[in-house]
């Protein structure tokens, strides 16, 4: 499967989300996330543009690798998520993964605000994005197979464009937060 999203910097999200609610958003849901980023340790993600990361929310853990980018007018890129079972499994995978030679990046924290969007036959996740330490982000994301992703790519093109909405942010969270903290990957 893959991924396509946007994201865009907001300062306040609240008119967006009164739009979102009149174009027919289903109620908001609101996690704490935390996701830990490593590196392979045979090839470096920030130069080939890949994250492999650990997503932890209350007891709920799942391992994800995301490719390389795919389009230039949006984030779109291959996604393969695994739910992990068990309490303390995020934290035994992190060691696992350091013992086999990865390398922890960094840990990005955000209350992650959803709200479900079916628009034009297409389900969206929108979700409002508090990262702690970068900012309030909105993120417009649906999924699409190979045949199926032109059509989910010009789908998100035409959702964002009902919106008012700065340009987005193709810079992941992870990368963002890096350059703050004056690092590379």
């Amino acid at each position: 499967m893959y991924e396509v999203e946007l994201k865009f910097p907001v300062a306040d999200p609240a008119p967006f989300v009164s739009q979102l609610f009149a174009r027919g958003a289903g109620p908001a849901e609101t996690v704490e996330q935390c996701d830990r980023y490593f590196n392979h340790p045979a090839r470096d993600f920030g130069v080939t543009n890949e994250a492999f990361r650990i997503r932890s929310s209350g007891h709920s853990h799942f391992i994800t690798y995301k490719g390389p980018v795919v389009d230039s007018r949006t984030k779109t890129r291959r996604e393969i998520e695994i739910a992990l079972a068990g309490e303390d499994v995020g934290e035994r995978c992190a060691e696992m993964l350091e013992l086999l030679g990865f390398r922890p990046v960094r840990a990005v924290r955000k209350r992650r605000t959803k709200y479900p969007l079916v628009w034009q036959g297409r389900d969206f996740e929108i979700s409002v994005d508090d990262v702690a330490d970068l900012g309030t982000f909105v993120e417009i994301e649906t999924l699409a197979d190979e045949a199926s992703k032109p059509a989910a790519l010009d789908a998100i093109l035409a959702l964002v464009s009902q919106f008012q909405l700065p340009a987005p942010e193709r810079r992941s969270y992870l990368t963002l937060l890096l350059e703050k903290d004056g690092r590379n990957s």
